[in-house]
């Protein structure tokens, strides 16, 4: 099926079971320990081995040689397999850093082998047994040094964009700003480390792994391996957390293959924590330049965002400029974005990314600029409202709005009694109030699914599709129960197996409406085919109740199914409806938070986020996306920051107790409130992705609520009571 005309009216409307607050299906296996991720997998008949990785202890260089023969003789081992032994390897499609093979070496703790042996302790303590000659290398670390020689990069990653004159622009507005803003490196610091286990029969791979792109890890493992895709058999079903660390084929999946190809034994392979902050991907920092220009009554007459951020050679830009380029209005535009060459290890997807970190900066640059203009920073983002793409002014919105988020926002948290910056005091506590616009891109990717209706009922969904605990599952489940008339304990949802038709995988916000939309053309396919097989007219008949009716008859859907079943599959591909209309996700964050007068600690009492996402086709699985986004956020503001070894090349607090994420402390009352709204440009369900629009602008809601409570502007994240102890008032 082709989506190349906006959706009118169809089954997913009548909204029985779709967008409603439907608990999830897999709860109960996960809550009771029945799920089985990716190293839990275990076959009484297998015997498996464990293998442990060693990485790299340089950043940039050669390896000369290693000397593995006391390894090979320490109790358990069965086999030490190294990146020499593999030789130079083709990377697959997805990844800037290699994964293994061959003697370069591109970043710390990059995987150069791995021991295998008959328990996980003897196989990490003969990893030590290790013994490896370097030839370093002087790399690059630190972005501020790196960013004097960054380049634009090709045009496929568009780094500039312009409208109008902006210089000149500028250089006229009666008011502005021009400041630097930094984000730094974070890591996904997910809860499920990455896990693989491989088991060969014959020249047949089977995989279990934590995967959230079950099509593209398939395919670069293949690549890596060099053997036939088809002969790889790839499985995730369950994924404890992910944020886009696992979208992209990891060294675990890659030493477990070669590992068990030697042993010929099944071998499990779990990076440890040090391994999962530095040799897969992270958030690269970024250094970003804006400057605003507006009129006395505060319209935007001038808007620029430049971006600096690194990665390695041949690596990806972080787009900090993309919601820019979008959100506001604003006749004169410039964004321009600079890639830096840097030896860490590879920065790519984390949750949001471009928007995330580039919202962390464009959002306090708002917020300034409506301090000096004297405006309410709510109004001022209302002024400068638009409902066409600013860059290309012929292209509106398919559905925009983020005045009602604004709006109901300030409403609901009592915005009017926010008062001016260090107005407010609750005892030692200096009391703040920030707000920031949320903006994420909607973006969809073609995604199958196969729907089998058998004789007893049962709707048997089955697709790659994966759950990173986002509730995949249940909203699949709702999908083909809406589609077929029936309960969701009518329908069994299959997911995370490539035998199954490739879907859209979860990432960049796409994957609920991606593959929602798949099994809804899965679905069509099946609904004709009980409709030909009854003998019914396709185009009036009715689902419903567990039967299928057309005009005065009415049969069972049980009945329609016969005893082979029946069977509907379908891709959901896309047309061009993106190039007409600019489809965007929009919302609002509001944050109070408290700031101790004599410490300078930062503590939030209270968030709110109001979302416009199109159709939600779950509010209880959305909402948890989103309060999962805003803690993301909290930390993004407060805490989180992988600190560079400038000197090493390596990130030095690379696991939990170093990194901080926010605990349960940490966390105050979430509130979400979701915009009641459609968009037919978007998807036979009429809905877009939410969980990553929950996690933008909320960094700079918190950072503009701690301005609100001091009076001090930190531009450089995370803002951290030492850049607030020096400039707090005296405690009396």
């Amino acid at each position: 099926m082709k989506f190349d005309k906006p959706a009118t009216t169809n089954p997913i409307d009548q909204m029985k079971v779709v967008g409603q607050p439907i608990h999830r299906i897999d709860g109960e296996l996960k809550t009771t320990g029945r799920a089985m991720y990716a190293y839990e997998w275990n076959d009484a008949k297998q015997a498996y081995a464990y293998g442990y990785p060693v990485g790299a202890a340089i950043a940039k260089g050669r390896i000369r040689s290693m000397d593995v023969s006391a390894a090979k003789k320490a109790p358990g081992v069965l086999a030490v397999v190294t990146t020499l032994d593999v030789g130079q390897r083709e990377k697959g499609k997805f990844n800037t850093a290699k994964l293994f093979g061959g003697d370069e070496v591109q970043h710390y703790h990059q995987a150069i082998a791995v021991v295998v042996a008959e328990t996980f302790e003897q196989a990490r303590a003969a990893a030590d047994l290790v013994k490896v000659d370097y030839a370093e290398e002087k790399g690059v670390y630190d972005l501020k040094e790196a960013m004097k020689s960054a380049v634009k990069p090709d045009e496929k990653q568009e780094p500039d964009s312009g409208l109008g004159n902006f210089d000149g622009a500028f250089a006229a507005a009666s008011v502005s700003i021009d400041e630097t803003y930094t984000t730094p490196d974070q890591s996904h610091a997910m809860m499920e480390p990455h896990a693989s286990i491989a088991a060969w029969n014959g020249d047949e791979l089977t995989v279990w792994s934590s995967s959230q792109m079950i099509d593209w890890w398939r395919s670069d493992l293949a690549t890596t391996l060099g053997v036939d895709k088809e002969k790889i058999h790839l499985m995730s079903p369950f994924i404890g957390g992910g944020f886009g660390g696992k979208l992209f084929l990891r060294a675990d999946a890659v030493l477990a293959a070669f590992a068990a190809r030697e042993t010929k034994r099944p071998v499990k392979v779990a990076l440890p924590r040090p391994f999962i902050m530095n040799n897969t991907t992270h958030r690269p920092a970024t250094i970003q330049r804006i400057r605003i220009g507006a009129d006395r009554d505060g319209k935007i007459t001038a808007i620029g965002h430049e971006s600096w951020s690194g990665d390695q050679p041949g690596g990806q830009l972080e787009t900090a400029v993309n919601q820019t380029r979008l959100l506001y209005a604003g006749a004169n535009r410039m964004t321009a974005m600079r890639l830096a060459t840097l030896n860490l290890p590879e920065g790519n997807a984390m949750r949001a990314p471009g928007e995330a970190p580039g919202l962390m900066a464009l959002e306090i640059a708002i917020d300034e600029m409506a301090e000096k203009l004297g405006m309410d920073p709510v109004q001022f983002r209302i002024v400068n409202d638009t409902q066409v793409d600013p860059e290309k002014p012929e292209r509106p919105y398919s559905h925009r709005d983020l005045m009602g988020c604004l709006k109901t926002g300030a409403d609901r948290f009592g915005w009017s009694g926010r008062g001016r910056p260090g107005a407010r005091r609750d005892g030692n506590w200096l009391i703040g109030m920030g707000v920031a616009a949320a903006f994420r891109n909607n973006m969809v990717l073609p995604s199958g699914a196969r729907v089998r209706l058998g004789s007893d009922g049962v709707v048997t969904v089955e697709t790659d599709m994966t759950d990173i605990g986002t509730g995949s599952y249940t909203i699949i489940a709702q999908t083909a129960a809406e589609m077929m008339g029936l309960g969701v304990d009518k329908v069994a949802v299959l997911l995370g197996d490539s035998r199954f038709p490739v879907s859209a995988g979860s990432g960049g916000q796409f994957g609920a409406n991606s593959s929602t939309s798949g099994v809804y053309a899965a679905c069509v396919k099946l609904r004709e085919a009980v409709a030909q097989k009854l003998g019914f007219n396709s185009q009036d008949v009715v689902f419903e109740d567990g039967k299928v009716r057309s005009g005065n008859r009415s049969v069972p859907l049980a009945e329609a199914a016969g005893p082979e079943g029946l069977v509907g599959e379908d891709t959901m591909e896309w047309g061009d409806l993106d190039k007409t209309h600019q489809q965007s996700t929009f919302g609002a964050h509001f944050v109070e938070v408290g700031v101790d007068v004599a410490t300078g600690e930062s503590r939030i009492r209270r968030m709110l986020a109001v979302c416009a996402a199109g159709r939600i086709l779950n509010p209880i699985t959305a909402r948890s996306q989103v309060i999962g986004a805003m803690t993301m956020g909290a930390g993004g503001a407060l805490s989180e920051e992988l600190a560079v070894d400038t000197r090493r090349g390596f990130f030095v607090n690379h696991d939990l107790a170093g990194y901080e994420v926010p605990v349960h402390a940490d966390i105050p009352h979430q509130e979400v409130i979701f915009m009641d709204e459609t968009d037919p440009m978007s998807s036979p369900m009429k809905a877009k992705g939410v969980g990553e629009l929950g996690l933008c602008g909320v960094s700079a809601a918190i950072a503009n609520a701690i301005f609100n409570a001091t009076g001090i502007r930190v531009r450089h994240y995370p803002v951290t009571l030492d850049k607030l102890i020096g400039g707090l008032p005296d405690v009396a």
